[in-house]
């Protein structure tokens, strides 16, 4: 029993670093040549493992992309939940989950470059807001849940309900300024984060003021229609690869 359980360990060991070389490779890869010009058999000749291989710990070059995703956001958590134990009011943990996120980005920031002139198109399935995107888009949206659970904060329900989901939109654009800043060691997005957050946590405390609820309620109806244009644009795309 027990030489057969050590041989299910070290198969599974293994496996993972398998499926850890062809990730790193892929990412190495993408730099060099780019998304698009980047095939899976390429990958996996640099990688020194079988086509076949490759193609069994990532159904295509899409799902290596995910994996990407998973990982950066399963490093976002390790730096995040530890340093939000220390925080109680909202702005502080608010600052706290952004700027970790960009300190746990850095890395990548070349390859974030290159991966977004695919990424940003609306059909591709690389998009955050993406379909094939909505497991690590809904781990992101829970940790700003979380974020808001243990916060000292008085925010009205039907705000409260909404808020991960535009914390975590805001969060997009701020990664989205970041790809693009140039400035040394990213002060400029930073500074962003400290601003941003500063008039955020302004605005969640106005919205519980009761002269703020005509507005609150007007902004959060805009909310809904913005989702359903996307949930539309989600759907065609949809019956466009059917018909295709």
């Amino acid at each position: 029993m027990k030489a057969t359980h050590k041989k299910k360990v070290t198969k599974t060991v293994k496996g993972d670093q398998t499926r850890a070389l062809i990730l790193e490779t892929a990412l190495e890869m993408f730099r060099e040549r780019g998304y698009d010009e980047t095939t899976m058999r390429a990958i996996a000749q640099k990688a020194g493992v079988s086509l076949g291989n490759a193609y069994y710990y990532f159904r295509s070059k899409e799902y290596l992309i995910q994996a990407f995703y998973q990982r950066m956001h399963d490093s976002h958590l390790a730096v995040a939940l530890p340093a939000l134990e220390n925080e109680k009011t909202l702005k502080a943990r608010l600052l706290t989950v952004m700027r970790t996120k960009i300190d746990t980005m850095k890395p990548y920031h070349q390859f974030a470059g290159v991966l977004f002139k695919t990424a940003a198109h609306p059909q591709s399935p690389l998009n955050p807001f993406s379909d094939e995107s909505d497991p690590v888009r809904e781990a992101s949206i829970q940790l700003f849940d979380k974020v808001l659970d243990d916060a000292k904060a008085r925010i009205p329900k039907d705000l409260r309900a909404e808020l991960p989901y535009l914390l975590w939109v805001y969060s997009m654009g701020i990664v989205l300024f970041w790809i693009h800043d140039r400035s040394p060691k990213h002060r400029r997005t930073y500074r962003l984060i400290d601003h941003t957050v500063d008039l955020l946590d302004k605005l969640i405390h106005l919205a519980s003021n009761p002269f703020m609820r005509p507005l609150r309620k007007q902004a959060l109806r805009l909310v809904d229609e913005l989702r359903d244009a996307a949930e539309s644009l989600d759907d065609d795309k949809i019956e466009t690869e059917m018909r295709g």
